[in-house]
């Protein structure tokens, strides 16, 4: 057993048996659906929460995400010391959640109770399986053997090369979840409008938009292309919100742009899937010269 322990949260995305089979420990966010506080990816998972949102009329509200509580990360970092003695606690961009900051008060809370132990926290700067490929491959390599100077290494250099490619298959619950203008909904509606977007440093960016589900996969997998080095292979993993088919055609044209050494299905979480809907579909790739150790 590695005396390195890996936390993140449940916006990482991660497959479930990746919890299990690396020794992860998943913090849960909160999303309130009528007036009730679901645990993300517990009580509240992917299946039938899209089945929930697109039986939505168009003027519902929309639910509500929390980020965890200092509380929260106290109960995991305590469990987590229970086999450790350091633990890398991974979280999703502390600009566009207050998930970070929860997780500073929660170390100084248990600065005295827990002494021995030393808590890292990392901003990926990043969201999703972006987030995601940053806590699994630091906890493969603790698996492996790795010291916390090579896995802290690997993490700086990788933060700045994954990247999170998305898009939605409807601007309707960015329009419900007030991001978007009427006007700007109706139009987009009419003219079938798919968002691309990404991240750049903790921050949601736009790529554009296409006109058909095909060409917007394709320009994703353009992006990927773009992204590797000559002869560099990638890790990637597909997410996305009750849309596994196009998840599979847009791996297929990944696998046309890139030389994929790895790839992993992922249900986007709810306190994600909200934002943008089912039939949202991603790429997150992770260039093997970030890599943080050699992994099957």
């Amino acid at each position: 057993m590695s005396h390195i322990a890996v936390v993140t949260d449940s916006t990482a995305s991660l497959p479930a048996d990746a919890y299990v089979r690396y020794g992860i420990t998943m913090v849960p966010y909160y999303v309130h659906v009528e007036g009730r506080s679901h645990r993300d990816m517990v009580d509240l998972l992917p299946e039938a929460f899209n089945r929930y949102l697109a039986d939505l009329p168009d003027d519902a509200e929309l639910p509500r995400t929390a980020n965890p509580s200092p509380g929260d990360y106290v109960h995991a970092y305590g469990e987590a010391a229970k086999a450790a003695d350091v633990i890398l606690s991974f979280h999703m961009t502390s600009i566009g959640s207050g998930a970070y900051g929860c997780a500073q008060v929660a170390r100084e809370m248990l600065a005295e109770a827990l002494p021995k132990v030393h808590i890292h926290l990392v901003d990926t700067r990043n969201v999703s399986m972006g987030h995601g490929w940053l806590a699994l491959q630091a906890a493969r390599a603790a698996q492996a053997g790795a010291t916390l100077e090579e896995i802290m290494a690997g993490v700086q250099r990788a933060i700045s090369r994954v990247r999170m490619l998305q898009t939605a298959d409807t601007l309707r619950y960015l329009y419900m979840g007030g991001r978007i203008g009427r006007a700007q909904h109706l139009v987009g509606s009419l003219l079938n409008i798919r968002p691309l977007i990404s991240m750049e440093d903790g921050v949601i960016t736009t790529l554009g938009v296409a006109r058909t589900r095909e060409r917007a996969l394709t320009r994703i997998a353009d992006l990927l292309g773009q992204a590797v080095l000559l002869g560099e292979s990638v890790r990637v993993a597909l997410t996305h919100a009750a849309a596994r088919a196009d998840a599979e055609r847009l791996l297929d044209l990944a696998r046309q742009k890139a030389r994929v050494i790895e790839a992993l299905f992922c249900d986007l979480s709810p306190a994600l899937a909200v934002h943008s809907g089912p039939g949202t579909v991603g790429l997150c790739y992770y260039p093997e010269e970030s890599q943080l150790i050699a992994t099957p």
